[in-house]
């Protein structure tokens, strides 16, 4: 005689089967799932990391030597640890408003030595700073702070014999062009004596003023 069969067993049979047709029902999907997501682990695990960089103040544009550096003159860049030279600038306020030593071009790390340290006087003691406007831009644009010049007033109208009113006084500072664009020739910072200054005044109101290079 037959035994009857147990509701509960046959209930639970019943369920594994549609379990496992709905597993390998989905099979592909989820074996495809899986797949890419171990792939994207493996990118992801590949990816190279953002390299470490400094923050400093670079030159915006280019500046010329003796420039007063403005706050549109610098920017802040980003530059690998070991590219970061020794005296770097980090703050706008150790900049904005000193005088660059030398032409600084753009993107370049504004350090302490591209600037005049002090007064523009530092190392020339016992002179003063005289403004010089020289009649040829052109000259100017020839000087670099640090350079030696004789200024020779001569008479426009050619009735005098053209002076030397300042030898192998040293250039301190060379303002930019749009600085003094209102007015005519350029401008030269130039230490001299203080007798050597009213000479300069003197002969600026009457004369045409030039500089030649020395040593």
């Amino acid at each position: 005689m037959e035994r009857p069969r147990d509701p509960s067993r046959t209930s639970f049979a019943l369920r594994r089967r549609r379990l496992r047709r709905a597993v390998l029902a989905r099979r592909r999907p989820l074996a495809a799932l899986l797949a890419a997501l171990a792939v994207l682990v493996g990118l992801q695990a590949a990816a190279p990391t953002a390299a470490p960089t400094r923050g400093v103040l670079v030159a915006a544009r280019d500046l010329a030597g003796g420039s007063v550096v403005g706050s549109r003159d610098v920017a802040w860049g980003h530059l690998p640890p070991e590219s970061v030279p020794a005296g770097a600038a980090t703050r706008a306020e150790h900049v904005v408003g000193r005088t660059t030593t030398g032409p600084v071009r753009a993107g370049e790390a504004i350090t302490d030595v591209r600037l005049v340290s002090g007064s523009l006087l530092d190392g020339y003691p016992d002179r003063v700073a005289a403004p010089v406007r020289v009649g040829d831009p052109g000259a100017v644009g020839l000087l670099r702070i640090g350079d030696r010049v004789d200024v020779i007033a001569a008479d426009p109208q050619g009735s005098r014999e053209a002076l030397v009113v300042a030898h192998a006084a040293p250039v301190v500072a060379l303002p930019r062009a749009e600085d003094t664009a209102l007015a005519s020739g350029g401008l030269v910072v130039l230490a001299v004596s203080e007798e050597t200054a009213r000479g300069l005044a003197s002969a600026a109101v009457s004369s045409y003023l030039s500089v030649v290079i020395t040593r």
